[in-house]
């Protein structure tokens, strides 16, 4: 099948793909604010440049878009007609480079986790699923710091 799109105006459509301040990331930290959760973006200097960051909390989100990071959802699943072994192959490097940066952040103590474009259609469920990262690191620190107390008596 060819593209529908002459090789001039394709790559100008793919020129426009952006890498940062998506719509789902822009979702996502619209959230986070609104939970008054401060956060830093696309941190150079850990593994996999996180989209947020939340260092005091020591969480990294990544916002994947379902067909560049190669999701199991409808969108994820669909591979291009026009130019297979590129697409197969650039999904695969994409997930393997996704899979190397959450395992390097994870070994270096960070909570890592990854909201997918499919998973932000749902608002409320995306708020509550925010309001439980937040709330989980705050139990976490609780607990730290009942036992250190309970140690230091």
């Amino acid at each position: 099948m060819t593209d529908v799109f002459d090789a001039e105006k394709r790559s100008a459509v793919m020129r426009r793909v952006k890498g940062r301040d998506t719509g789902p990331e822009r979702l996502v930290r619209k959230a986070l604010t609104g939970l008054g959760a401060r956060y830093r973006l696309h941190r150079k200097d850990l593994p996999g440049s996180p989209d947020i960051v939340m260092a005091g909390r020591r969480l990294a989100l990544f916002v994947h878009g379902c067909f560049w990071h190669g999701h199991d959802c409808a969108r994820g699943a669909r591979v291009p007609k026009a130019n297979r072994d590129y697409w197969t192959a650039k999904v695969a490097r994409n997930r393997v480079r996704d899979e190397a940066a959450r395992a390097a952040l994870e070994a270096a103590g960070w909570r890592v986790e990854t909201l997918w474009e499919c998973e932000l259609k749902d608002e409320a469920a995306l708020v509550v699923r925010l309001e439980a990262l937040l709330a989980g690191q705050a139990a976490a620190r609780a607990a730290a710091s009942a036992r250190a107390a309970s140690s230091a008596a």
